[in-house]
C-alpha cells in the first residue's frame, strides 16, 4: 500500500509539471481535488513532495489571480524547501515575490540579492514609491527574464498598484478629501507619462474606484475626486 501511494504521489507531481509545460492548467484541478480528498495520500507526503505540490498549486492560484491562495502555497513551499536547495528556493521566489507585492508586502533587498534576483530590486522600489516610469523601464529592461519566467503579465498588473501608491501619496500630501484631478495628471506627466491627458487620468481614477483600490467618487462637474474619510486607500490584501 505504501509503495502504491508513493507511486501515486510521484505521478501526480509529474502530471503537474507536464500540465504547466503544455499550458493546460485546467487539468490541475482534478489532481488537487484527488490529493485534498485522499487523507491517506495527503498525510503520507514527504516534505519534498509537499513542497512540490504547494509550488505547483501556488502557481496555479497565481495565474488565476487568486493571490491569497498563491501566497499561502508558495510561502509554504519556500519555507519548507531545504535550506541548501538554493536553486529551488530561487524558483519559488520568482513567483512568490510578485504575489507578495500584489498583496502589499515588499520583499527586502537583502533577500533579492541573496538569491540573485536583482531584476526585482527596481520593481519593488517603483511600486513602493509609486514611480510608474521606473516600473515601466524596469519591466522593459528585464522583459526577457520576466517572459522566460512566465510572470511578465503578472508584473504588468503591478502598474495599477504603483499608480494606487502614487495617488495615495498625493492624497497624503494634499491633506484633503477633495482633490483636483489635475493634480494626478500633473504627477503622471512629471513621471514621464506626458501623453496622459485629463480624460485619461479621470478614467484611471474611475477604474481604481470601481476595482476597490480607492474608496470615493468623481465629481465630473468640479473635476475633482472625493475620497472617503475612513480608509480611503484600503489595504490590498483586503480585496485582492
Amino acid at each position: 500500500k505504501q509503495w502504491y501511494q508513493r507511486r501515486v504521489r510521484a505521478i501526480i507531481n509529474l502530471l503537474f509539471k507536464c500540465y504547466f509545460k503544455t499550458n493546460k492548467l485546467h487539468l490541475c484541478k482534478p489532481l488537487i481535488l484527488a490529493i485534498e480528498s485522499n487523507v491517506a495520500i495527503k498525510d503520507d507526503y514527504t516534505t519534498s513532495e509537499r513542497v512540490t505540490f504547494h509550488y505547483f498549486v501556488g502557481m496555479k492560484y497565481m495565474f488565476e489571480n487568486e493571490f491569497k491562495g498563491a501566497e499561502k502555497c508558495l510561502s509554504f513551499a519556500f519555507e519548507n524547501c531545504h535550506k541548501d536547495c538554493l536553486d529551488n528556493k530561487k524558483k519559488i521566489l520568482i513567483y512568490l515575490i510578485p504575489v507578495k507585492i500584489t498583496l502589499g508586502f515588499m520583499p527586502k533587498v537583502a533577500i533579492l540579492k541573496k538569491y540573485n534576483l536583482t531584476e526585482f530590486v527596481d520593481v519593488v522600489e517603483a511600486v513602493k514609491t509609486g514611480n510608474i516610469k521606473l516600473l515601466n523601464d524596469t519591466i522593459e529592461r528585464n522583459s526577457s527574464f520576466f517572459i522566460r519566467a512566465g510572470i511578465y503579465l503578472i508584473l504588468e498588473k503591478l502598474k495599477v498598484i504603483t499608480l494606487r501608491n502614487l495617488f495615495k501619496k498625493i492624497y497624503l500630501i494634499s491633506g484633503s478629501f477633495q482633490m483636483d484631478i489635475s493634480r494626478f495628471k500633473a504627477a503622471l506627466n512629471w513621471l514621464g507619462l506626458e501623453d496622459v491627458d485629463s480624460d485619461e487620468t479621470e478614467c484611471i481614477l474611475a477604474n481604481m474606484i470601481n476595482d476597490g483600490y480607492i474608496k470615493g467618487y468623481l465629481s465630473e462637474q468640479h473635476k475633482k475626486i472625493v475620497v472617503s474619510k475612513v480608509n480611503a486607500f484600503p489595504k490590498l490584501k483586503t480585496f485582492l
